[in-house]
């Protein structure tokens, strides 16, 4: 046993091809990579897995994860966050983290606790679909990001989210998470 995650051994990470500890999340997310590559169609080679990330807030740094990129012309539309329980709780920290993972909004932001899944408009929060079969095909997310602007995010709100992002990930997080990184 490892933190509070049950080790059941290791898993061949499907995307990279790595293998990591088997643990119940693990599980999950190698369900959600199968579908993006074998469901939803897109290529092992625009899915950016494992994604590490460091914030600052005052005097503390930590790093947060975003499990999952996608990458399209060299700009990241849509990023997808695993967490297990109420993803109606993880709204607001997944779109904080679509607005730190690069320096403009990522336009569609995915929460999902391996069950279901909600699809977020990024620059307004906005649920627009429902359910892991409504995370968006590569074609659909082409259409989705067509006319898109990639919005610049401003100093000030990249303070604000990072501030988002440590309450809800970092300071809320349960005192034996393991894979939280207080720097």
């Amino acid at each position: 046993m490892s933190g509070h995650h049950l080790i059941l051994g290791e898993i061949k990470d499907f995307i990279t091809g790595k293998f990591v500890k088997e643990t119940h999340d693990e599980r999950y997310r190698q369900k959600i990579a199968r579908i993006l590559v074998n469901i939803k169609g897109y290529k092992k080679a625009r899915i950016k897995s494992q994604n590490k990330f460091i914030i600052n807030v005052d005097n503390k740094k930590a790093m947060f994860y975003v499990d999952f990129i996608i990458n399209n012309n060299d700009k990241i539309h849509m990023l997808i966050k695993y967490a297990p329980g109420s993803i109606v709780t993880r709204h607001r920290s997944v779109l904080a983290a679509s607005r730190l993972v690069s320096p403009y909004q990522v336009p569609v932001a995915v929460v999902t606790n391996g069950q279901t899944a909600d699809i977020l408009e990024g620059d307004s929060g906005k649920v627009l679909y429902k359910g892991l079969n409504s995370i968006p095909s590569k074609a659909e997310l082409v259409a989705l990001t067509e006319n898109y602007q990639f919005r610049k995010i401003s100093s000030k709100q990249v303070e604000i989210e990072s501030r988002i992002i440590y309450a809800y990930e970092i300071d809320g997080a349960c005192p034996c998470d393991n894979s939280i990184c207080k720097l």
